[in-house]
């Protein structure tokens, strides 16, 4: 996990804003849903090709927060990413024809291949029958076509969403920033997200206070969510 947090100037600089730091006091937790982004093998295994060594430090803490979800009457989603392919071409050829190398673009496309081992959950998450998964196949799982995501919370009343995953930086904070501009509650959690460096991690964690959500850990989630009567 990463070890930089919010610097106290970016905490000022809110207060001075808003007056508070945090906007959210307390989580109802059945209009409220874990989202999981990215937690798989394309991105948490040693050598892989969108590796996030740090991602491999997630599993305690999204591991608790979910149990702590679900023994509130909570929800668990499980996000990952696939890119469907043919005759080696992806269907984000945006992304694969100009942000990677030849070698790298015919190993991610390979393992974003629908079915594919890069698309498994990573070894250690605790995944109950109960939880949802989709695929996306863009960074965020909101913006209209990658994703079913926007359909299941409306349609289970979910209006706050708890980001966990990988990347910090990229598509936790690409659907984060998607979830506030379609009116949803959101909040980063800061021990369960993971970047590539703890300048990126911490640069995202302050992108989203300021503007986009809240940042919590998972204790103080815990610590804010209503009992279930």
């Amino acid at each position: 996990m990463h070890t930089t947090g919010i610097r106290q100037e970016i905490k000022d600089r809110v207060i001075a804003r808003r007056g508070k730091v945090h906007l959210f006091d307390s989580f109802d937790p059945a209009r409220t849903a874990v989202i999981v982004i990215d937690m798989q093998a394309t991105f948490c295994a040693e050598g892989g090709p969108a590796e996030v060594p740090a991602s491999r430090g997630l599993l305690e803490p999204i591991n608790r927060l979910n149990a702590i979800m679900r023994a509130q009457r909570g929800h668990v989603i499980w996000v990952n990413h696939a890119n469907q392919n043919k005759d080696g071409a992806s269907d984000w050829a945006g992304f694969f024809d100009n942000f990677v190398s030849d070698d790298i673009r015919a190993r991610t496309i390979q393992s974003m291949a629908p079915g594919s081992p890069g698309q498994e959950i990573w070894q250690g998450l605790d995944v109950q029958e109960d939880d949802l998964k989709i695929m996306k196949n863009r960074y965020s799982a909101l913006i209209p076509g990658s994703s079913p995501l926007e359909r299941i919370l409306r349609s289970l009343g979910i209006d706050t969403l708890l980001i966990t995953g990988t990347k910090t930086n990229v598509c936790c904070e690409s659907t984060a920033r998607d979830a506030m501009m379609m009116d949803f509650n959101v909040v980063m959690v800061s021990d369960a997200t993971a970047a590539l460096s703890d300048e990126e991690h911490r640069a995202a964690l302050e992108t989203i206070i300021q503007q986009f959500g809240d940042v919590y850990t998972v204790d103080e989630i815990a610590q804010r969510l209503t009992p279930v009567r």
